[in-house]
């Protein structure tokens, strides 16, 4: 699947979006990826996935468990488990603590494919990587916004590569202009018409 076609997926499900948003990581950006409107088709899902799958299975890495953290890596997470024959699991937040819960677990010599919707800074990605003590053997994510950058030591695979610019608060140019900001996800997320 090329470049072109994955952004043609996100426009076509208003999943590109431009605004001004607070991201998972707390740095702002003026472009958001929303996965979940994607995803919510089974047919686009499933066909993303396998996209994902056959770098992995390209590369000739062997996977056992599928791990994604909740909640936007759980339905991709899945069929990308589905695709390699394997099980999927999640990790959860609690407390502030990225764990596996619901009797979920890995054995230690288990290979380990971390599978994500969106990477920018890696922070999600490297907490899940902290949270078991396994033998994790690639990550992949639909959307790398950080074009490849973020290094996790081992290979990593996306089907959209691009620096998309982020920026801590106080540096932000959308909260200087006083432009309203959206925490897509969040519950108290303000709705605007951003979709362009």
């Amino acid at each position: 699947m090329e470049k072109e076609e994955v952004i043609k997926l996100f426009g076509k499900n208003h999943a590109l979006l431009r605004g001004h948003f607070k991201l998972s990581s707390g740095l702002h950006s003026d472009t958001y990826f929303q996965s979940a409107l994607i995803l919510q088709h089974p047919a686009e899902a499933e066909k993303l996935a396998k996209e994902l799958a056959k770098k992995i299975i390209d590369a000739k890495i062997k996977i056992d468990v599928v791990v994604s953290p909740a909640m936007g890596g759980i339905i991709i997470g899945h069929e990308v488990a589905r695709a390699l024959g394997t099980r999927a699991i999640f990790t959860e937040r609690v407390d502030g603590k990225v764990i596996l819960r619901r009797l979920f677990s890995v054995a230690k010599a288990e290979k380990v494919l971390i599978v994500e919707d969106v990477v920018t800074t890696g922070l999600s990605t490297q907490e899940v990587i902290g949270a078991l003590k396994a033998d994790v053997v690639a990550v992949v994510s639909l959307v790398d916004r950080s074009a490849g950058k973020v290094d996790f030591g081992v290979p990593r695979f996306s089907l959209l590569s691009l620096e998309v610019k982020s920026y801590k608060e106080e540096e932000c140019p959308m909260c200087k202009e006083g432009k309203p900001l959206i925490k897509p996800g969040s519950r108290t997320q303000r709705i605007s018409k951003v979709r362009k």
